[in-house]
């Protein structure tokens, strides 16, 4: 393998959001991408044809395909796959490829893994995203974790990225992301039930109102709005993290309250935007309305026919 990184070449498994996005900031370094994702097959294959095609990225046909040809391999996937992707990864993967653990997944799916990557010789290294993805992109803040972090991390900088070690430990940087993402994930459910249940009553202004008045750093119109539009897009994956969370909170020995509720109010939320609720999926209107009222009145008026 290569040691100057941008040599390397780096396979992304899951072609997402997050994955086109590292995908983009990476070639536009001429960094060599190929990527999987098994939606590729389905219906929204067509999209993810074109983006590759556009930006340069190799497709693989599968998980032992893309492994065989990577020096460096990034699974972004949705929480619940992190486990099954890196057994998949590892029954192919060559001894000393670096294995970057995307995904927001809790302490003991991380060391579980870790121990399919690490036990077919390859090096895995978990990595735990602080923040959204999108507004940051390659530089989003990245913790790193496990035994190998230390001598990733400068390899990843030099590929663009903005990672720095937690823990030489695994299972630290994704305490960090499930602890954050219990106040994170819940304040977007929280608001969106307050808004939606203040809006019925007719009282969403003197909420606002009491809000600012107490956080008065928080612009809540644009939290609002924010809210509605990262949950309506991007519920289902929240959803799933956060029972990756409510996972994390009963591992402490804390039974998970509010970590199980916002996830069932992520992925109700998800339900809706899957029967056309908010606009038809894929075009540039969903879920980008900047007033959160629309998206409210949206959800009541369909509580109101179920009546």
């Amino acid at each position: 393998m290569a040691g100057d990184p941008k040599r390397w070449q780096v396979g992304l498994v899951g072609y997402g959001e997050v994955g086109r996005i590292l995908a983009e900031d990476l070639r536009q370094q001429d960094i060599k991408v190929t990527a999987f994702d098994i939606k590729l097959a389905g219906e929204q294959g067509g999209s993810l044809h074109e983006h590759a095609e556009k930006f340069g990225v190799g497709l693989a046909a599968s998980h032992a395909e893309l492994t065989a040809k990577s020096d460096f391999i990034i699974s972004a996937v949705t929480a619940s796959q992190a486990v099954p992707v890196a057994k998949a990864c590892a029954a192919a993967i060559n001894q000393g490829t670096w294995f970057l653990d995307f995904n927001s997944a809790s302490p003991a799916a991380k060391q579980r893994a870790a121990a399919l990557i690490d036990g077919a010789a390859g090096r895995y290294v978990e990595g735990a995203v602080m923040t959204s993805v999108p507004p940051y992109r390659i530089k989003v803040p990245l913790l790193l974790g496990g035994p190998g972090a230390r001598e990733l991390e400068p390899l990843l900088n030099g590929m663009g990225f903005a990672a720095k070690v937690a823990s030489d430990k695994l299972g630290v940087s994704s305490a960090v992301k499930m602890c954050r993402s219990i106040m994170i994930k819940g304040l977007e459910a929280m608001v969106i039930e307050s808004f939606t249940t203040a809006r019925a009553y007719g009282v969403e202004d003197a909420v606002l109102a009491s809000l600012a008045e107490t956080f008065p750093m928080i612009d809540w119109e644009k939290q609002g709005a924010y809210c509605f539009q990262r949950v309506i897009e991007h519920g289902r994956r929240r959803a799933e993290e956060v029972r990756e969370v409510a996972e994390t909170v009963r591992e402490a020995g804390l039974t998970p309250w509010s970590a199980q509720g916002t996830a069932e109010r992520q992925a109700w939320v998800a339900d809706l935007a899957d029967e056309g609720l908010f606009g038809t999926k894929g075009t540039k209107e969903f879920a980008r309305n900047a007033d959160w009222r629309t998206e409210a009145d949206r959800i009541l008026a369909k509580i109101n026919r179920e009546k």
